[in-house]
């Protein structure tokens, strides 16, 4: 009778410590460009992604953010044609192994366009292709990132997505110096952890709101 009694209290320990786990937040993206290209956040792994999206009034200082960023990680985007803008190399991560690809910081312009209907939407598609010829800018129609993490309009939104395709944290609002420095720091931390020879600490989820 012990040992039974002892089974069924170490199986029900066992339940609980599963049930007691966080929620998984993996996640996949998927969303079409300008031009109706596809592209998914499941076929970035390894890489952290910065999704910065935004409605029409926050547009202007959504695609300044993005740009400030890319350039951060991609320096050589600052002298690039606009062509080569987005295949820049990233930046070095100081220590890191040779001969091991560096993760990249994959920023991605997102609009959100809930409110323009279907039969409007090859016009936005049309618009967005004169004022992005070169850098794919991705498509909301549906209102997915607004839906899942919110919105602040008139100003950029941030999902920040890291190596293992988990949602590390969510960021809406003005990007000041110290804001942009504790993001820059985030992302670098978040690269780490795709190291393959070493386990890195779990990184904070201070940006988070």
């Amino acid at each position: 009778m012990r040992i039974i009694l002892a089974a069924i209290a170490l199986a029900l320990s066992l339940a609980t410590s599963v049930m007691a786990q966080p929620p998984q937040r993996v996640v996949n993206i998927a969303m079409e460009d300008q031009f109706k290209a596809r592209h998914e956040t499941g076929t970035m792994r390894g890489d952290v992604v910065v999704l910065v999206y935004a409605e029409r009034k926050g547009g202007e200082a959504s695609q300044e953010l993005g740009r400030r960023l890319h350039v951060h990680f991609h320096p050589t985007a600052a002298t690039a044609s606009a062509p080569e803008w987005s295949r820049q190399p990233v930046i070095g991560l100081a220590g890191w192994p040779a001969g091991i690809r560096v993760p990249d910081v994959r920023v991605i312009a997102v609009a959100s366009l809930p409110e323009i209907p279907k039969a409007l939407q090859p016009v936005a598609r049309a618009q967005l292709r004169k004022d992005s010829p070169f850098v794919p800018v991705w498509l909301d129609f549906e209102g997915r990132l607004e839906h899942a993490y919110g919105i602040v309009p008139g100003t950029p939104n941030i999902v920040l997505i890291g190596p293992q395709g988990d949602v590390h944290a969510v960021l809406s609002g003005h990007v000041d110096e110290l804001k942009m420095r504790e993001l820059v720091a985030t992302i670098d931390q978040l690269r780490l952890q795709a190291r393959p020879d070493q386990r890195t600490a779990a990184v904070p989820t201070g940006l988070a709101r």
